[in-house]
């Protein structure tokens, strides 16, 4: 994985965040441990306690006729003495390369997943079902639902509705995938450093590394972003920038699930908009999606399940300084595009100094 090619001088002038960030940092268990472990660990350092609860993903399936498995996943839920939140603990099934061959048996601690081909049923099967609840039982209360019983297939549990077709299976976690974990922290206002810090270094200790696929995702409040022409800049920074900022960020090229922004979002911010709601709509027709390079899809609902802003390119780390470098990098980028003035298309100079580039990028505008 690259370094950043930032110099000394450079990293000294933007080494610290301002603005309220939430991160999600990729890490990996060791062999014979899990993310609960992890999990354990921050709870016990502030006399806290672990929740656990579900978390939802999806994956392309194998079954014909059926696009993608939607399924939920053991999650773990941290909170200090006082109840406030720490960090939450997940899978990220882009995690893959580091298990090939090391996997070990399905199942781990009788973890198991539920899958479902419908979002909507998804979610009604996650406010019902217990996830403290073991393997045959955790689909009682669906099955309540449906006024039907759950079926013990070798090892699996199945809820079918009253004409036969599934609702939901729960099959025991595939091995392996108790050890990629997520760290998701709650958004952060103040000392991101050292709340990273506190974080990460029980990581360390317990042995935990940085993944193959692993990225560092930060989320941002969102309304500032709702103007357009901080829309405007915004695509133009991740549109017309993006060689620069991988470059300077030291994107991990191996990552999964980033990507370029439409060519024709790019162009429509070049329209003039005086209305948020006219231009809200028009990006929303171009079917974004949140797995690019920057995750604007919150921006455009009309009901945002997280209103962020959702950076999605900086490399996986285990420090919290690499970290907090490199997100103030973003962080000075983003404020620049709150600035009406549009940004400016890269010239010669970013090719050979992106970082360089960016930093100077971030100082144009008007009143700077």
């Amino acid at each position: 994985m690259r370094p950043a090619p930032l110099t000394a001088r450079q990293e000294a002038t933007i080494d610290t965040l301002t603005l309220r960030t939430g991160f999600e940092i990729e890490l990996l268990a060791p062999v014979g441990s899990d993310r609960q472990e992890l999990a354990d660990a921050l709870a016990a350092r502030r006399a806290g306690r672990v929740r656990r609860s579900f978390h939802t993903d999806s994956e392309p399936s194998a079954v014909p006729g059926v696009g993608v498995f939607r399924h939920l996943s053991p999650a773990f839920d941290v909170v200090d003495d006082a109840g406030s939140p720490v960090a939450r603990l997940v899978d990220d099934i882009t995690l893959t390369s580091d298990l090939n061959g090391v996997s070990g048996p399905p199942g781990h601690r009788g973890w198991y997943r539920v899958l479902c081909d419908e979002a909507r049923l998804l979610r009604l099967i996650e406010r019902h079902a217990d996830p403290d609840a073991p393997l045959p039982d955790v689909l009682g209360p669906v099955a309540e639902l449906f006024g039907t019983r759950v079926e013990l297939v070798r090892g699996a549990a199945r809820v079918n509705d009253t004409t036969g077709a599934t609702v939901a299976v729960a099959m025991p976690l595939p091995g392996g995938r108790e050890r990629p974990c997520e760290l998701i922290t709650p958004p952060i206002s103040r000392d991101h450093g050292r709340v990273l810090e506190e974080l990460l270094a029980p990581a360390r200790a317990l042995g935990f590394t940085v993944p193959v696929e692993a990225a560092v995702h930060l989320h941002l409040d969102g309304a500032p972003f709702r103007r357009p022409a901080a829309f405007a800049n915004l695509v133009r920074l991740f549109g017309h920038w993006r060689e620069p900022l991988w470059e300077a960020l030291g994107t991990n090229a191996a990552c999964r699930r980033l990507g370029a922004l439409p060519d024709e979002l790019c162009r429509l911010v070049e329209r003039e908009y005086r209305s948020w709601t006219a231009l809200r709509d028009a990006a929303r027709g171009f079917g974004l999606t949140k797995y690019a390079d920057v995750n604007l899809t919150q921006l455009v609902s009309e009901r945002p399940a997280r209103d962020t802003v959702e950076v999605r390119i900086l490399p996986g780390a285990l420090d919290g300084a690499s970290i907090v470098r490199r997100a103030a990098l973003v962080e000075r980028l983003l404020r620049r595009c709150l600035d009406d003035e549009p940004l400016p298309r890269p010239d010669g100079r970013a090719p050979a100094d992106p970082a360089g580039a960016l930093l100077a990028l971030a100082t144009t505008g008007a009143g700077r």
